[in-house]
């Protein structure tokens, strides 16, 4: 028994005009409500590099530390008995050099604080460029 033979069905309609309304009403109070801002940026000088070579190159005085301890600069046995007295023979192996470099050759047995005896005796000089020297295998 169907008695709703001469009806036809209606189907559901959806209206998305008053969603897509609301949606822009909520996109708009999003943009004037929200603060930009801009994050803190690190500002960075990089120095520049000229074509040009130096022409003076600096003084490198070479010390050397054995495992036993012993010291020589530029290759003439130092004894080290201070750092002050180290320093004093660092200043006399410059010849009045302004800045020369220490180069640092220590054994792979000697001890740190030997090391760290040149370091300061390097620095009681004056002579703040520093380096290590390191042989391949």
């Amino acid at each position: 028994m169907n008695f709703r033979r001469g009806r036809s069905r209606e189907e559901p309609d959806i209206n998305l005009i008053p969603l897509i309304d609301i949606l822009i009403v909520v996109l708009i109070f999003l943009f004037l409500t929200t603060t930009y801002s801009r994050y803190a940026e690190l500002q960075i000088n990089l120095p520049e590099a000229a074509a040009e070579r130096a022409t003076d190159k600096p003084q490198t005085l070479n010390v050397a530390v054995d495992a036993a301890g012993k010291y020589a600069i530029n290759g003439v046995a130092t004894a080290f008995g201070s750092t002050q007295n180290f320093a004093t023979a660092l200043r006399d192996a410059a010849k009045g050099a302004r800045e020369p470099v220490v180069a640092i050759s220590a054994d792979a047995a000697a001890t740190h604080q030997s090391v760290i005896n040149v370091m300061e005796s390097a620095r009681l000089a004056g002579y703040n460029h520093i380096s290590f020297t390191t042989q391949r295998r």
